[in-house]
């Protein structure tokens, strides 16, 4: 809405209304204190939410809640309604921690809370807590903040390849491809040292471990002066280091035997992807230089995170927090927990770490085999190329950050770090700002931006485009629209649709299709929007615009 003032007490507002069917109608007033009331069909109202706009920015303000969240979202944009739903029973956190304040000694000091929540432009429902959820808190952590998939992340290569060089060979590419990924050409033995460095030691883990290979498989790709250097591209240098781990013994396995799992080196579904690229446009030809980046080269972009292991740690987290709330407190009605930074709980906060700290290095380690798998594909088709990491990080995970001296909590749910050249002091990334990598849905643009380091939008930016239709809506209908985009869109899954012996297998070219369906543009908000919000508010500044050439799905 906007609000203009004619002096004397008069103003108008003009705005937008929008009726959400049998969940909640948004009523304007024109008065000299406009408001926006929110009211179930039902005819109680579980508060009022407003949603003001500045150039592109909403207030989220609930009458029964302390705080405004800052909501960026394209212009004529309407935040999504379940979503707004789900942030306001999120912020029922508030009503648990006034009861938490209340139980002598479960705090530390007497300053802990809420000090801001923000939300990206690609903010969306998720399970619990909406994607695209910022949250810093003091004094205690909410694991659920971060999600269950511990440091999903995005990872971004260039290459010295032309695009031309691709194309001519697309159906090598797609068969080797589909038996590297899908096919159990992965190839990653490692032994229960190796694991359990990298559990605890993360990449630098895999570093001081990899002689164990020996060279076998995709290691005869990992060359340690190499993967040393670019351990600075790496947030947390890809390694968060922990004393132990918990319930993944059997994972781990024998210490000095070389074995394979089925985790490393896998892509996962819903919206996981690797995906290769061409550059089609540079908007900040200085940034794209230094980062070698060159328009109609080839780029590989990947999307992965912690799998299972990530979702062992999520239910650990769960149990340790259930485990230490007071009894005979009732317990929160939206199921979402904290851990206080406390000495009263000093095993629990530091299990928590310990835990979360074993899936983020499991995710940067997925990420870097699924690097060497696209390698070795380029390799057995192309021939000998040249492959350099850009940038590796998370978009779920919580982050220590000192301000005045005192210690807050970032957490980062569906949402990139976005830090300027203060931030990123003391890294090659220091002069440019760190890079952001914000893919499109399937088949749209991608874009690779550097950091502006904005302290309202807590050094956030969007981690993609954010859906606008849930799975179940997008796999109803759109057919013309699925057409058009099979038609023109390159896309290889585990399941090859051409295979003779499928012909017959209705059931099965059935769930194929309505996976991808899922996943198809349609489904997702306008990349070219979203990204142009964090332009406006500083949050993130473009650097180049990128093309699919091809798809990898699980």
């Amino acid at each position: 809405a906007e609000v203009q003032d004619f002096g004397g007490g008069k103003r108008r507002v003009e705005g937008f209304a929008i009726n959400y069917a049998q969940y909640l109608s948004y009523h304007f007033y024109i008065c000299e204190k406009p408001e926006l009331t929110v009211r179930l069909c039902q005819g109680w109202t579980f508060g009022a939410a407003a949603f003001m706009r500045r150039s592109m920015v909403y207030k989220i303000d609930y009458k029964d809640r302390n705080k405004s969240i800052a909501c960026y979202l394209p212009e004529g944009a309407a935040p999504d309604k379940s979503a707004v739903e789900e942030l306001h029973q999120m912020t029922a956190l508030e009503e648990t921690l006034d009861r938490l304040r209340g139980v002598t000694g479960f705090f530390q000091g007497d300053r802990q809370g809420i000090e801001k929540i923000i939300v990206t432009p690609d903010f969306h429902k998720g399970a619990g807590i909406p994607i695209g959820t910022v949250m810093m808190t003091k004094g205690f952590v909410v694991p659920q903040a971060m999600g269950n998939d511990i440091n999903c992340g995005m990872r971004f290569y260039v290459t010295d390849l032309p695009e031309e060089r691709i194309r001519e060979k697309l159906p090598e590419l797609t068969k080797k491809i589909r038996h590297v990924f899908f096919e159990g050409g992965r190839q990653i033995p490692m032994t229960g040292r190796q694991r359990q460095a990298l559990f605890c030691c993360g990449l630098e883990g895999i570093l001081d471990t990899c002689q164990d290979a020996g060279g076998r498989g995709l290691w005869r790709y990992y060359q340690p002066q190499i993967q040393e250097k670019w351990l600075n591209r790496t947030a947390f240098r890809g390694s968060i280091k922990v004393d132990g781990t918990e319930g993944l013994e059997d994972f781990i396995g024998s210490y000095g035997e070389l074995t394979y799992d089925d985790q490393i080196g896998t892509i996962g579904g819903g919206n996981h992807f690797l995906e290769i690229q061409r550059v089609a446009e540079i908007y900040d030809g200085q940034t794209a230089n230094v980062w070698k980046v060159k328009k109609g080269a080839v780029a590989v972009m990947l999307h992965s995170g912690s799998l299972t292991i990530g979702h062992h740690s999520g239910l650990l987290n769960r149990r340790i927090c259930q485990d230490i709330y007071p009894a005979g407190l009732p317990h929160p009605q939206n199921k979402i927990y904290l851990i206080p930074e406390s000495e009263a709980v000093q095993d629990p906060w530091r299990r928590f770490w310990q835990v979360s700290g074993n899936a983020a290095n499991f995710g940067f380690a997925n990420r870097l085999f699924l690097g060497f798998m696209i390698q070795d594909v380029f390799s057995g088709v192309l021939g000998e190329c040249g492959m350099e990491l850009l940038y590796d990080a998370p978009h779920n995970y919580i982050w220590k950050k000192q301000i005045g001296g005192e210690d807050y909590y970032i957490h980062r749910k569906g949402a990139c770090r976005a830090g300027g050249c203060e931030e990123m002091e003391g890294t090659e990334f220091a002069y440019y700002g760190e890079p952001v990598m914000i893919p499109g849905s399937m088949g749209s643009s991608s874009y690779l931006l550097r950091g502006m380091g904005n302290q309202d939008a807590l050094w956030s930016a969007s981690h993609g485009a954010g859906r606008k239709k849930s799975r179940g809506d997008a796999i109803k209908g759109n057919d013309e629209a699925f057409h058009r985009f099979m038609e023109k869109f390159h896309i290889i899954t585990p399941i090859d649709p051409a295979r003779t012996d499928l012909k017959g297998r209705a059931d099965i070219l059935k769930k194929w299709e309505e996976s991808v369906r899922a996943e198809a543009p349609y489904a997702y908000k306008d990349i070219d929007q979203v990204v142009a919000v964090h332009g406006v508010h500083q949050m993130a500044a473009p650097v180049a615009r990128l093309e699919p050439i091809l798809t990898v799905k699980a």
